[in-house]
């Protein structure tokens, strides 16, 4: 019993003294030691208060340059919840104008087509100068209309946009006056048609009075050939001769030479008629005509060698080949049979 009792005495003197041996053992971890080379001992390093403050100094700088590195490697690789919303919301905008772009090609290919058929169908139809590709296309000249929207992340896209839409914009509007225009010419087509010399100027149903056509052609007093700018249709003295389309008379002359007794008649639309060596009038100057109207009659006066009429159709100060004028009083046969007439290298009468 005794000696259990000194035995369990002597092991906790071994733990305490062991443990103040572990205790010691940390401290002198902690502690700086020098080696004294007169003494041949370690001594113990005491750091004064400058030395302390300079080592934390350095490790508080030291501290924060990495702290500023992690930092601007953060900010340079990960993106923060609003930065990432911001790119989501550039990426759905720009995806947007694209597609915005592109169904503006689609207008303006839409606008193209459109274009096209107002310049070769209706204004030809209705017998105007299509709209010139410099008014349709003109550009936005003087300041920069687009300096506000450069300097932006995507200012190439949203000027391209901007540029397409004003064109798109201006080509609508340029249209839609063509439209007006086109509209007005449609109201007044009835009248046009009225207007644009479209029967033969005598009676002749059997084609028989053609006498010679537009072209060069034997003149019957120089016995040259010289070009003849109107057809003749042979007919007795006092033959009616009929106005081709409605319109104003607003030439009559009596004369001995050249055409002789003649009258032209204004149509309008860039169109006038003129009838020649006419033996007597039935209209005068100023007056407006009916198609079909009796003008006057036919006769042999000024430079001709047998009673006919001279007719000429004139289209903005041009003469023209009568013969593309008689569509609404021969049948398809017919009007083959005038051309072959009009054709034939004869003599003329004037």
């Amino acid at each position: 019993m005794y000696h259990a009792l000194q035995a369990q005495k002597l092991n906790l003197a071994l733990r305490i003294a062991g443990s103040n041996l572990t205790n010691k053992a940390r401290i002198l971890s902690k502690a700086k030691y020098r080696f004294n080379t007169k003494t041949l001992s370690y001594e113990r390093i005491e750091l004064d208060w400058k030395q302390r403050l300079l080592r934390f100094s350095t490790f508080f700088t030291a501290s924060l340059f990495v702290g500023f590195l992690m930092y601007l490697l953060a900010a340079k690789t990960i993106d923060s919840p609003k930065e990432k919303l911001l790119k989501k919301e550039n990426s759905q905008l720009k995806a947007q104008y694209d597609l915005l772009n592109h169904r503006m090609d689609q207008v303006n290919q839409v606008m193209a087509d459109i274009q096209r058929r107002d310049d070769e169908i209706y204004r030809i139809i209705f017998e105007t100068d299509p709209i010139p590709k410099e008014i349709r296309e003109a550009g936005f000249g003087g300041v920069n209309r687009y300096k506000k929207l450069s300097g932006l992340k995507n200012s190439d896209l949203i000027i391209e946009s901007s540029k397409k839409l004003d064109k798109i914009t201006k080509q609508l509007y340029i249209q839609s006056k063509s439209y007006d225009d086109v509209y007005e010419m449609a109201i007044s087509k009835e009248k046009m048609l009225a207007s644009i010399p479209a029967i033969q100027p005598v009676a002749n149903k059997d084609l028989k009075r053609m006498a010679s056509g537009y072209g060069m052609r034997m003149h019957p007093i120089y016995k040259r050939r010289k070009f003849h700018t109107g057809m003749d249709f042979s007919a007795q003295r006092g033959t009616e001769i009929y106005a081709t389309g409605n319109g104003k008379v607003v030439h009559v002359e009596r004369s001995r030479r050249g055409y002789g007794n003649n009258i032209v008649i204004d149509h309008g639309y860039g169109y006038q008629t003129l009838y020649a060596h006419m033996q007597s009038f039935d209209v005068r100057r100023g007056e407006e005509v009916k198609r079909g109207q009796i003008i006057g009659y036919v006769g042999n006066t000024g430079t001709s060698v047998a009673p006919h009429l001279h007719y000429e159709v004139i289209k903005d100060g041009k003469k023209v080949n009568p013969v593309n004028f008689y569509f609404n009083d021969l049948s398809p046969e017919e009007y083959e049979q005038m051309i072959e007439f009009s054709s034939s290298q004869t003599q003329s009468f004037d």
